[in-house]
Order: C-alpha cells, then sequence, then structure tokens
C-alpha cells in the first residue's frame, strides 16, 4: 500500500480554470485528465488524502460517482470550498478538518491551511497542505500538495522530500559553477 497526498482538484469548478491558470480549454477536459492522473498513479489497494476542494457544487450523485472512479482509499482534510454535500457523502474513508499521519518514522501534519508553526516542527515532521495553488513560499518542511504542483495528480512523501533534495543539489551546482 502506497500513501498519496493531493489537494484543490477543483471538479467540476468552472472558475479554477482562470484562477490557477489550469491549461485545459474546459471544465470536462479538466475533470477526465485529473481523474486520468489519479488513475494511472493510484491503486486500488492505495491511501489517498485529499486537502480540500474536491468537487465545489457537484451533486451527491455526482461526488458518488466520482469517488467511485478514483481507485484508493480516500480521506478527506476539509477545505474552504468542500460543502456539507462532500463532506457528508459516504465515499471517504474519514473526513475531518486536521490529521497527523506517520509514514515511515515521520510525522505528516495536515491541513487545508499552511501552518507558519506545526507539530513537531522542530523534531522533523512534515506540513502538507494546500489552498495556495503553488503561490506561497513554503517553510522547510513545508510542501503544498495541491495538483498545481504536482502534474495534476496525488504525490507521495518520497516525491515530495526528493523534490526538494534535487532543488538543493541544483542550488549547490550553480553555487560551484
Amino acid at each position: 500500500m502506497t500513501v498519496f497526498f493531493t489537494a484543490d482538484t477543483h471538479f467540476g469548478d468552472t472558475r479554477i480554470l482562470n484562477t490557477a491558470k489550469r491549461p485545459f480549454k474546459t471544465i470536462g477536459a479538466h475533470d477526465h485528465a485529473l481523474i486520468e492522473r489519479w488513475q494511472e498513479a493510484v491503486g486500488p489497494n492505495d491511501e489517498v488524502w485529499h486537502l480540500g476542494d474536491f468537487a465545489p457544487g457537484y451533486s451527491a450523485a455526482m461526488v458518488g460517482a466520482l469517488l467511485d472512479a478514483l481507485p484508493g482509499r480516500k480521506h478527506l482534510i476539509t477545505g474552504n470550498n468542500d460543502d456539507d454535500v462532500t463532506r457528508r457523502h459516504s465515499g471517504w474513508t474519514s473526513v475531518g478538518a486536521y490529521a497527523e499521519l506517520k509514514l515511515n518514522e515521520v510525522t505528516c501534519v495536515l491541513c487545508h491551511y499552511a501552518f507558519r508553526t506545526w507539530f513537531r516542527m522542530g523534531k522533523g515532521s512534515l506540513d502538507l497542505h494546500g489552498h495556495s495553488h503553488g503561490k506561497l513560499k513554503p517553510l522547510i518542511r513545508q510542501f503544498d500538495v495541491g495538483v498545481d504542483l504536482w502534474n495534476f495528480q496525488p504525490v507521495t512523501v518520497e516525491t515530495l522530500l526528493a523534490s526538494r533534495r534535487r532543488k538543493k543539489a541544483a542550488v549547490r551546482l550553480a553555487a560551484a559553477a
């Protein structure tokens, strides 16, 4: 089983095409691409933590069909655009505003919103969030898991950590040149 994180899918939300400058001509093309990329990454026995703004304005039937199309056991950490229909849908394994998860000895603090400080911050824990659509400069060990930053698909902690290591190596190489 692999654990994935994602946020800010905004399925069915036509506003997101402009506000986040997503590269899709229609919301239908957007939704299709996000579903396809989720299906490519996540298996049926995997777990996905969605950190908010899942499908604003979708009916219960549409939320259900969408959850059925997306593999894995799905948890929702609620965001500012998640309405009662989304929050109360039975397709979620769990629903809450905040969670702490331990993966391979690393504590992950999960919330839709980025924190300035978080639980066990000085002990190596990670702050995983959405909401900012890649527009917020991260702190050390803080990651925006929103689809805007991760090729419109869920991401693992290993991928998040590797992205920072690659960035640090590139900075060291540039400084040495």
